[in-house]
């Protein structure tokens, strides 16, 4: 029987910009899944990991920063893993970080670049990613959450 389990987290980590937010998008190395491949921070749930914990390391380990003020989007989504018949789901949380933090990308990643909100769902490679970062901008369009400041804000 299929297994449903939380298992990955995606963070999408926005910096303030002149124009709004930058929105940092990833490149996958040669040597792991998807070579070539541009996303948002993107990880594994250790054992005994919560989803919040879970994010917290993986913005530091992808990015070499820290979270800054981490939203919760109150959005999950779902992949299918076909080679292991599970059903993954991914909570998501945005992470806004100082416009001055500088990016050390993880051995994952070859490169990493801030772009625009449009530019950097153009270069997604997952569509799922392109839905999430509406939902994220929405959320947090006058700068932080508004009215849902005390409920989707996690630190």
């Amino acid at each position: 029987m299929t297994e449903v389990r939380v298992q990955f987290v995606d963070a999408y980590v926005l910096r303030p910009g002149a124009m709004g937010f930058d929105v940092l998008v990833l490149r996958r190395g040669p040597d792991g899944r998807s070579p070539g491949s541009w996303e948002t921070v993107h990880g594994h749930i250790e054992p005994g990991e919560t989803p919040v914990q879970a994010v917290l390391r993986e913005v530091r380990e992808e990015t070499g920063i820290g979270p800054g003020r981490l939203y919760n989007v109150s959005r999950v989504e779902a992949f299918y893993r076909h080679r292991t018949d599970e059903v993954a789901l991914i909570p998501v949380f945005a992470s806004v970080v100082d416009p001055r933090a500088t990016v050390r990308p993880s051995r994952e990643h070859d490169r990493a670049e801030w772009l625009t909100p449009q530019a950097a769902a153009a270069r997604f490679s997952w569509p799922r990613e392109r839905r999430a970062l509406e939902d994220v901008l929405s959320i947090l369009a006058s700068g932080d959450a508004g009215l849902l400041e005390d409920v989707l804000r996690v630190c």
